[in-house]
């Protein structure tokens, strides 16, 4: 576990301060997604016949997640916590069909340690920027 955090900051690490000012956000967003696509891979533990399966399933509820979050952004936090609660349950049955009940309930896991990692990543980054800042 420790492990594998390790493999994800390093390499979420390696792609940000690679010339980060240079790279356009669509670029970061792609690596962030890939990093992602990795780690949900790793923790659910997917064969190449589930990953075909899943990932399909997986990009909509990820879009119809986004998508909401776009139409209310300003909105209620409640009714933002409801949309997705709908969405998951929407969603639940097509992710028990490829997964089975368990490793479902891991998806979601998964998707929270992630923005986990990559908020810490984030933090730590932001952290490094402002003492380089400080000793010019």
């Amino acid at each position: 576990m420790k492990r594998l955090v390790l493999i994800i900051t390093f390499a979420l690490g390696s792609f940000c301060f690679a010339k980060a000012q240079d790279e356009d956000s669509g670029k970061r967003a792609e690596k962030i997604q890939a990093l992602k696509i990795a780690f949900i891979t790793q923790k659910l533990g997917l064969s190449s016949d589930e990953a075909q399966r899943f990932w399909p399933v997986y990009n909509q509820y990820e879009s119809e997640i986004r998508s909401a979050f776009r139409e209310n952004r300003d909105g209620d936090v409640i009714e933002n916590d409801e949309r997705l609660l709908n969405i998951r349950k929407k969603y639940r049955p097509e992710f028990v069909k490829v997964l089975g009940e368990p490793r479902m309930n891991k998806l979601f896991s998964a998707e929270r340690e992630f923005r986990g990692v990559l908020l810490q990543h984030l933090k730590n980054r932001n952290n490094q920027q402002g003492q380089m800042l400080h000793r010019r």
